[in-house]
């Protein structure tokens, strides 16, 4: 029970006040934007100063029972909202303090904001100058009483109207809202290119990109990865049924128009529910200011939805400089030009590399290079980790020099450092990108998987499914489906990767995966159409066949699988083939001997496929041979939680 002390709904401490009641935190005097579940924790801790509130408590008292899957995430962003507006640190508390692993303690000392008590000294009584003043004051006339008690009738009178008058605003206000819920979330549609040119296809979607960019910034909007919005491209489907694909509240349509150097950009609010356009507006500049553009854009859909945005996120969504028309343009071919297969990777990179020739100080350009040069290094490219790997560290920590709050330059280098085993380092880049973009799908994918690795699998698998509320029909679905296989949760692996590959039937990777689930469940006969497709789709990936060598061995074809496995021996000669394609093909084929060679060089090239040591199903006839505890020590996995 909280101390009678602090029994009041108003407390302060520094140069804070909140109030219980009205639900409304104030500094100075001016109210902040704190409000939801943010709030309602700051509120249980400030009722409770000194003590430890358990999580365990907090999620009792704030979270529904069937939203437990979300609490972690709910909890943590909460918190970090609290921190961010009251200018708290996590390392040096002043107002919240983590108590690790157990909950939060309200730290800073509070006012007593009773009403203060009436000095003795100005008590009513004989000698008090009250009195005094009383006493010679002069009597007041019949008449004059008359007038006063009239004037104070009608008084009374006008504020019982105002009352009314102010009543009935509310509940006008209050049917409103009831009418029209919160718009907690939504979703950008592909803006349409009017520009008369099909060439400028690649600013409409440039644009789409960054305004959901922004607005993936805020905290409290759930906002739709670009991937899941581009399946609407040219739809026919009406709002509501879209929206409820994606399920979100509300939908953002619009257009764009280039008119030589001048950008026309047309946006409009919709409601889900009844398909009502409730906010439009048009945007003229020119395309030098494209970046402040954008932000104006997410500005107002912020607004007009009445999402809270902290202080931090408004200076996020304001930041834009000015940008040449020509560097924009190189960046945003970039972006287009990408795609899965080497030659698409390499023009993408050959624009990025013209955008930053032409301006060295424009981040976004960098951001690109790093994620195409990762790209370069997938299973299906096959570009040896060692050469790409610089790159994309280099080209990630040069676009945070020119702009720290860039989160997914975060997120590449976290995903090197964890194929690196620099778990700690990858730890904090996973956490910074989801601080700066709380709705970028695949920086929660990515610590989903670092979760994973560290064998913290149900972790793992909240903040998978997080991912894929964001990117519902992206490409987030084969790496959830993934983490569930290597939480060896088959069932619902087929089912996650099954689904993806009805959005998407040409995705390798989601066949790829769906090979690994069927071969581990013991159906090696179904598994090996899925993967010769894959194959084929990949242009004969090394690694794909490597999966493919263990489905022919486990369905008893073990001359396929020899021929596969010499097959990949003939192309070493020829070039670079990852050591990880031999390691699932001799453990298929059951010579763990050869597998163990083959480790200890995928060890030497850092291959992908030890950052999963200890959670990866195939490797679970290795475990009792101290070679394989030898190898998990060195990753650093030994005793990783």
């Amino acid at each position: 029970m909280p101390d009678a002390k602090h029994a009041s709904s108003v407390h302060r401490f520094a140069a804070f006040e909140i109030n219980l009641h009205s639900g409304e935190l104030r500094k100075s005097g001016m109210r902040l934007r704190l409000s939801g579940q943010p709030f309602q924790v700051l509120a249980v801790l400030v009722e409770r100063p000194g003590e430890l509130v358990t999580r365990e408590e907090l999620r009792s008292k704030l979270w529904l029972a069937d939203t437990f899957v979300d609490f972690d995430h709910g909890l943590n962003n909460a918190v970090a909202r609290i921190r961010e507006v009251l200018d708290d640190s996590s390392d040096a508390p002043r107002y919240v303090e983590t108590i690790p692993r157990r909950g939060y303690r309200f730290i800073a000392p509070l006012t007593d904001s009773r009403p203060t008590a009436v000095p003795a000294s100005a008590k009513l009584g004989p000698a008090s100058e009250i009195t005094r003043r009383q006493a010679s004051a002069p009597s007041v006339l019949p008449t004059e009483k008359r007038l006063i008690r009239r004037r104070v009738l009608l008084g009374g009178v006008a504020v019982l109207a105002l009352f009314t008058i102010i009543l009935a605003l509310y509940r006008s206000s209050a049917a409103k809202r009831t009418t029209h819920p919160a718009i907690n979330s939504l979703a950008v549609l592909p803006l349409k290119n009017l520009s008369g040119d099909p060439g400028q296809e690649y600013l409409a979607d440039g644009m789409t990109e960054a305004l959901i960019g922004y607005l993936s910034r805020i905290h409290d909007l759930r906002v739709i990865s670009r991937t899941s919005a581009m399946h609407f491209k040219d739809s026919s489907l009406a709002v509501p049924e879209i929206a409820r694909t994606l399920r979100v509240d509300a939908i953002v349509e619009g257009s764009v128009i280039r008119e030589g150097s001048r950008i026309r950009v047309h946006a409009q609010l919709i409601r889900a529910a009844t398909d009502e356009h409730f906010w439009s507006e048009t945007y003229d500049r020119e395309l030098r200011e494209v970046l402040a553009l954008q932000s104006d854009v997410a500005q107002s859909i912020a607004r007009k939805v009445e999402v809270t945005v902290t202080g931090k996120e408004h200076e996020r969504l304001t930041a834009a400089r000015p940008v040449s028309p020509e560097v924009y343009e190189s960046y945003l071919k970039g972006r287009f030009a990408k795609g899965n297969n080497r030659a698409e990777i390499e023009e993408s990179i050959a624009y990025f590399e013209e955008a930053i020739r032409k301006d060295r100080t424009f981040a976004p350009a960098y951001v690109g290079l790093a994620d195409a040069y990762d790209s370069l290094g997938l299973v299906f490219i096959g570009v040896p980790p060692g050469e790409v790997r610089p790159k994309v560290i280099g080209a990630a920590r040069k676009a945070l020099e020119l702009d720290p709050e860039l989160a997914e330059a975060h997120v590449r280098l976290a995903d090197v450092y964890q194929k690196t085993w620099r778990w700690s380092d990858a730890e904090a880049e996973y956490k910074r990108a989801l601080e700066l973009k709380p709705n970028d799908p695949s920086a929660h994918l990515g610590f989903a998987s670092w979760l994973l690795c560290r064998g913290r699998t149900e972790e793992a698998l909240r903040w998978a499914q997080r991912a894929r509320e964001l990117d519902p029909l992206g490409a987030i679905g084969s790496g959830t489906g993934g983490i569930l296989f290597y939480a060896r949760r088959y069932d619902e692996a087929m089912h996650e990767l099954r689904s993806a590959l009805a959005v998407r039937p040409d995705d390798a990777m989601a066949l790829w995966y769906l090979g690994f689930v069927l071969t581990a469940k013991g159906q090696p006969e179904e598994a090996i159409p899925v993967l010769e497709r894959a194959v084929s789709i990949s242009d004969r990936s090394p690694g794909v066949i490597g999966v493919l060598v263990r489905a022919y061995a486990h369905a008893g074809r073990r001359p396929d699988a020899l021929r596969l496995l010499a097959e990949l021996k003939r192309r070493r000669q020829a070039g670079y083939i990852p050591a990880a394609a031999f390691v699932n093909g001799y453990l298929g084929l059951g010579e763990n001997d050869e597998a163990f060679a083959w480790l200890e060089r995928a060890y030497q090239e850092q291959s992908n496929i030890l950052q999963f040591l200890k959670v990866h199903p195939y490797f679970d006839p290795l475990r009792d041979d101290s070679r394989f505890k030898d190898l998990l020590r060195h990753v650093g996995l030994e005793q990783s939680r």
